[in-house]
């Protein structure tokens, strides 16, 4: 679907991204994973035709992205971070005028309904909440039924039920054979939905892999167990791959003498900061 070699760009004469390759499959949801201003949003403009003058290839369903006309705009659904609506007009008008600028249409009812948003339908979006905000923005993108989306950060600002409804639709919208951009920082929504992530630090990818393969790969998993002993409660780790050599372990396990047991492994998060050195912040 998305195929990208030797992309750069360059706000000012520095480059801003540099030299970034990368694939993205049909279907499939890939993450750009960085701290705020390490080139994830610049990524997503480049690839929905909004700053042409890059350098490098990009294609999209291949077509280079700069030659896409605007019908390209009826196949893509953009969720920008901060939204993009019309305050003096409800939450249905608003949907109502966005659908209108696309071919296909939408059912708004039912949108507003799977975001939580019904009751507040018919009230001015000035009035509403950036989370709700956030929701609003969030369907509008979905309206028209874009085979190719671009989130980004679309669970900021929302409290956890509303984070999980949105990551739901996600969920949906990808099962249905769509392809879905993801920009953030939220290193739980990328181990959480991701197919593959790209760690994106100072416009460079530093790491390009599923978030099990990264977590992996750094060998870090172990056991963590507690027992009695001389009546105290003990802890002790060991790594997974020594498990059978662990003679504690392997002596409690023959006495059932294991009071609790769980495996430990780094977050996404860990991996980030030991591969970049910078902290999603």
């Amino acid at each position: 679907m998305i195929h990208a070699k030797n992309l750069s760009f360059s706000y000012t004469k520095a480059p801003f991204i540099e030299n970034l390759s990368f694939h993205i499959e049909t279907g499939e949801i890939f993450g750009f994973l960085g701290p705020s201003g390490a080139g994830k949003s610049t990524i997503q403009k480049i690839l929905t035709g909004l700053l042409k003058g890059y350098k490098g290839f990009v294609s999209i369903d291949g077509a280079e992205v700069k030659h896409h006309h605007n019908d390209f705009y009826e196949t893509i659904g953009v969720d920008f971070e901060f939204p993009s609506l019309f305050e003096k007009l409800t939450a249905r008008e608003n949907l109502v005028f966005f659908s209108s600028l696309y071919k296909k249409h939408g059912d708004i009812d039912r949108s507003l309904a799977a975001v939580g948003l019904t009751r507040e339908a018919d009230k001015k979006v000035s009035g509403f909440s950036k989370g709700m905000k956030s929701r609003l923005n969030f369907i509008k993108a979905l309206l028209h039924d874009p085979a190719l989306l671009f989130l980004d950060e679309p669970t900021s600002g929302l409290d956890p039920t509303n984070a999980r409804i949105i990551k739901d639709i996600i969920r949906n919208e990808k099962e249905k054979g769509k392809t879905i951009i993801l920009t953030t920082h939220n290193m739980y929504d990328a181990t959480e939905l991701c197919d593959h992530v790209a760690f994106i630090v100072d416009g460079t990818i530093r790491a390009l892999d599923t978030p099990r393969n990264l977590i992996m790969s750094k060998g870090a998993s172990k056991i963590v167990y507690t027992y009695v002993s001389e009546g105290m409660e003990r802890l002790r780790e060991v790594p997974m791959r020594e498990t059978g050599m662990d003679e504690t372990l392997q002596r409690l396990i023959r006495e059932s003498g294991i009071t609790s047991i769980h495996s430990s492994e780094p977050t996404l998060n860990d991996i980030f900061v030991e591969v970049t050195g910078t902290h999603l912040v």
